[in-house]
């Protein structure tokens, strides 16, 4: 009778243990797709000179974590590992920052086109809630306006979620740019950007 007893536990042990493995990461809640009155970021933009410079590359270092390298565009084939540790312990959303000091913002009804540096460009829809992908990495997706405010949040596989905010600023003469990078209640990364209208 012991031996029935113990392999019963064992077996409700190993269904809760998969269960709770199975168990799906949090969702990012929605965001509005209604574009604000009178809000449009569109423009060309230049980085102001004392503004914080994304120094994204540091910080993964520091993290371990897997980035194809600069200059190879969205056509990577896979990742390649920055720092010294076999498997990534960082969290995955670093890759989806991009940077440049000169921007090109185009604002449609449905959403918006940013242009970094004249080589990258970002493709956002108001109001969306996709599935985002770099080679192998993947993470979901929400974007869309939050008073005058857009934001998009990317949120990866752990869980841990890159936040940007882009907001006008200056009567419209400049564009606000943040980006924080949280995993859980720890704040790993933080930058400010601000850039004129040209």
């Amino acid at each position: 009778m012991g031996m029935k007893r113990l392999l019963q536990t064992a077996v409700i042990a190993a269904i809760v243990v998969l269960v709770g493995g199975c168990a799906s990461r949090p969702e990012l809640p929605a965001r509005s797709a209604a574009v604000p009155p009178g809000v449009d970021l569109s423009g060309r933009w230049e980085l102001q000179g004392h503004s914080d410079e994304l120094d994204v590359r540091q910080v993964e270092r520091e993290q371990g974590i897997y980035v194809p390298p600069s200059g190879a565009g969205r056509r990577q084939q896979g990742p390649v590992r920055v720092g010294g540790n076999r498997r990534s312990k960082g969290p995955s959303v670093f890759v989806f920052i991009e940077d440049g000091r000169s921007l090109k913002i185009t604002q449609t009804k449905h959403g918006l086109f940013i242009s970094f540096d004249r080589s990258v460009v970002e493709e956002y829809t108001f109001g969306e809630n996709r599935l985002v992908s770099l080679g192998p990495i993947e993470a979901q997706r929400v974007s869309g306006w939050e008073g005058p405010m857009y934001i998009v949040e990317t949120m990866g596989d752990r869980g841990a979620t890159l936040t940007e905010t882009w907001a006008l600023a200056g009567a419209g003469s400049e564009l606000v740019r943040e980006v924080n990078i949280v995993d859980g209640e720890k704040l790993l990364y933080s930058s400010r950007q601000v850039f004129d209208r040209t």
